[in-house]
């Protein structure tokens, strides 16, 4: 029991190491959530761009500019894509690390959630889109206030999945020397030579944050059931 207080104090009070893991919880979350606003926003664009190629025939150019995009995105590593962004895009330039994750993780992002809206969007069932034609609305409108809001319900597990798979491939921004969780357990290993304290720790809180979401997506699940009643 002293040997275990021993190695918490070593790990976690001395010299308020704590203080490692709760900035880089902040650091984490904060490049997760802007990364997730990024990916949806893009994702939706991507989407409603191939999903309206695909139905109509429109939009070739800008299917053509998505198409490449999906396929530079999805065949390559998000660590890759990571230093590109940090030390390429941005090496002229002194910008902000959180700036450079959020935007790597959320183009990143943007890439699956479009596949997953595109798949959602054309699982509705084309006579949607003729019905929504025929009371007057434009193809946007009945993009806007029939497609999407089913679509969305159908989609919502996958987001669920693709925003928790997000939220732990941001444990590699240290690649750029972000002080995230994970470099935060990091650095307190390299202070004090012991590895399973912080670590365990971080993979602790990974797991809390994990639950906590997936949670949440039951529960906005659920709602989504009920309102269908």
């Amino acid at each position: 029991m002293e040997a275990l207080s021993n190695a918490i104090y070593k790990n976690f009070i001395k010299d308020d190491r704590w203080r490692y893991i709760t900035s880089g919880l902040g650091v984490t979350l904060k490049v997760t959530f802007f990364a997730v606003l990024i990916g949806i926003l893009l994702g939706f664009l991507v989407a409603i761009v191939r999903s309206t190629y695909d139905r109509t025939g429109k939009m070739k150019i800008l299917n053509a500019i998505c198409k490449l995009y999906l396929t530079v995105i999805r065949g390559t590593p998000v660590v890759v894509q990571l230093l590109i962004i940090y030390f390429v895009v941005f090496a002229s330039t002194n910008v902000s690390k959180v700036l450079a994750a959020v935007l790597a993780f959320g183009i990143n992002s943007g890439a699956y959630v479009a596949e997953i809206c595109r798949s959602g969007i054309m699982s509705i069932d084309i006579g949607q889109l003729e019905a929504g034609r025929s009371l007057g609305f434009s193809y946007a409108q009945t993009m806007w206030y029939v497609i999407l809001p089913q679509a969305f319900k159908n989609v919502l597990p996958a987001l669920g999945n693709e925003f928790i798979v997000l939220l732990k491939e941001t444990s590699v921004a240290g690649y750029i020397a972000l002080e995230d969780l994970t470099k935060g357990g990091d650095i307190i290993r390299s202070r004090t030579y012991n590895a399973f304290f912080p670590l365990m720790a971080v993979a602790g809180i990974y797991l809390i944050m994990v639950l906590i979401f997936s949670h949440f997506v039951t529960l906005l699940e659920r709602r989504l059931k009920q309102s269908e009643r």
